[in-house]
């Protein structure tokens, strides 16, 4: 009898420290969060920032929730969607606890996006979303408002009249589509500013030749008096335009770094700046309301702010690149 009582003592000792065993791994893989991060083009100042501002989240909200936060940055060199979706599917496999993505093509990352959710792995998207797909938040631009305001930066430009033309990023990019038919909508206000189907000019998103088709495009056709650049792309190298400051006018979107020269020297007149850098912070700091607390954002689709710059403003508004670059580099 003595013999089975210290049996059953043994067994509840042994039974004890397994389910202890099983709870300490289990808290410690709750105190570690890999969230993969998937922007479109490594090399954009725009998913620097917004990197930055992810990292950020991650050291601050890490210490609030007691939990170590790593950003496992995932970036095509250049824009590619296969790329895009190969990064998701490594980091379903590698057991991440959540995904932020820009999505180079709605269409075609969302039957991913879905296999992913249905893994239990949350995906929200930034920059570019895919409203269709399994994603269960988007944070970014406005991209309605910021093709208007566009639109209405070129218009002062040319005092409500003249010919122009614009160039677009990738087409099956759903904030490229949305920036594009918001500066449609506001043309309509102007009747006298002419917008043809040939002037709308997409690419790849590739500053060189971005470059290389908006100087042949002018070149075919001299009467485009203004240029409105949907996003940075040839304005990240030197020397883009064939023209003096201010012969043709030029509105762009964006604001990193290199653009602000550009306004500085005349040849842009007007920029719609993103805080690229919120845009990074909000995306983690809701991903992480997701993983933690099982809590959706009340909003489903985020706006960061936009900002006009012109040379009135060009200084401060450099400073802040100054800074997300600054923490960029620190949190590197």
């Amino acid at each position: 009898m003595k013999n089975r009582i210290v049996f059953y003592l043994v067994l509840m000792i042994v039974c004890s420290g397994m389910v202890l065993g099983q709870t300490n791994k289990k808290e410690l893989k709750q105190r570690s969060i890999t969230i993969g991060m998937i922007g479109k083009i490594a090399t954009n100042p725009v998913f620097i920032a917004a990197y930055s501002g992810a990292s950020v989240a991650a050291k601050e909200l890490g210490a609030k929730y007691k939990v170590d936060i790593f950003i496992d940055l995932q970036t095509p060199k250049v824009e590619d969607v296969r790329e895009q979706a190969a990064a998701m599917e490594n980091f379903a496999r590698s057991g991440v606890s959540g995904i932020a993505i820009a999505c180079s093509d709605a269409n075609y990352l969302s039957p991913t996006i879905d296999e992913v959710s249905d893994k239990g792995i949350p995906v929200m998207c930034f920059d570019s979303d895919a409203p269709k797909s399994k994603r269960f938040a988007y944070c970014g631009a406005d991209d309605s408002e910021f093709g208007k305001m566009l639109m209405k930066e070129m218009a002062a430009e040319l005092k409500g009249k003249g010919v122009i033309a614009v160039l677009a990023g990738n087409k099956n990019a759903l904030n490229q589509q949305r920036r594009l038919q918001g500066l449609k909508d506001e043309l309509k206000k102007y009747p006298k500013i002419t917008l043809s189907a040939d002037n709308i000019y997409h690419n790849l998103e590739i500053p060189d030749r971005a470059v290389e088709m908006v100087t042949r495009a002018q070149k075919t056709n001299p009467n485009i008096e203004g240029w409105i650049l949907l996003g940075s792309w040839p304005l990240l190298v030197k020397n883009s335009f064939k023209w003096n400051p201010g012969e043709v006018k030029v509105v762009a979107g964006n604001a990193v770094p290199a653009e602000l020269d550009y306004v500085m020297s005349g040849y842009v007149q007007s920029l719609v700046g993103v805080n690229c850098f919120q845009m990074g912070y909000k995306t983690v700091e809701s991903l992480l309301n997701k993983i933690i607390n099982n809590t959706d954002p009340k909003i489903s689709r985020m706006f960061v702010p936009l900002t006009q710059i012109s040379k009135e403003n060009v200084e401060e508004w450099s400073l802040n690149w100054k800074k997300w670059l600054l923490k960029e580099a620190v949190n590197r």
